[in-house]
């Protein structure tokens, strides 16, 4: 889902998707357009976090963007916050959470503890230090994992799958 106009390097360090999925998302993912990509993630996400977002618990990112960048898989996604919710844009973030999508996956079903995932540098916080650990803090500070609703069963298949593979 490269949602940015550049590319995210692949770092050699990264255990591999069996190369069949890696290589079917690497080909799809130019040839969805953004708007497509753009209304999928922000239901998901809007769903996903409805409650803390009407609480103002993300109002740090309004006026202001993340990105994360699910470098093994060439996939980067900015997000800001505007009218309560979460939107996708085209502009990079000011602060960039970089990983594996297992390092993600592990982060969103809870899986492993969120700081020792950022102490073993598995997943690392680049720009604006201080943003990426609120965001980074907001998400671990929540009771739940992800993993709930529509986009916890996309989680938990990808879960499944990693297990397999």
């Amino acid at each position: 889902m490269s949602l940015l106009p550049f590319a995210v390097p692949r770092p050699s360090a990264v255990l591999p998707l069996p190369i069949n999925l890696e290589h079917l998302i690497r080909l799809l993912d130019p040839k969805v357009p953004f708007i497509i990509k753009q209304r999928v993630v922000e239901s998901l996400l809007n769903h996903t976090f409805a409650e803390p977002l009407q609480e103002g618990e993300f109002d740090v990112l309004e006026g202001r963007r993340i990105t994360l960048a699910i470098a093994d898989l060439g996939i980067a996604l900015s997000l800001t916050l505007e009218a309560q919710r979460l939107v996708v844009c085209r502009e990079l973030g000011e602060a960039t959470i970089r990983g594996g999508w297992r390092e993600f996956l592990c982060l969103a079903t809870r899986r492993e503890d969120p700081d020792s995932l950022f102490f073993q540098r598995r997943l690392v916080i680049e720009g604006d230090t201080e943003l990426g650990l609120t965001l980074k803090n907001l998400l671990d500070g929540r009771e739940e994992s992800f993993a709930q609703g529509r986009l916890g069963e996309v989680l938990i298949g990808l879960e499944r799958f990693a297990r397999r593979a």
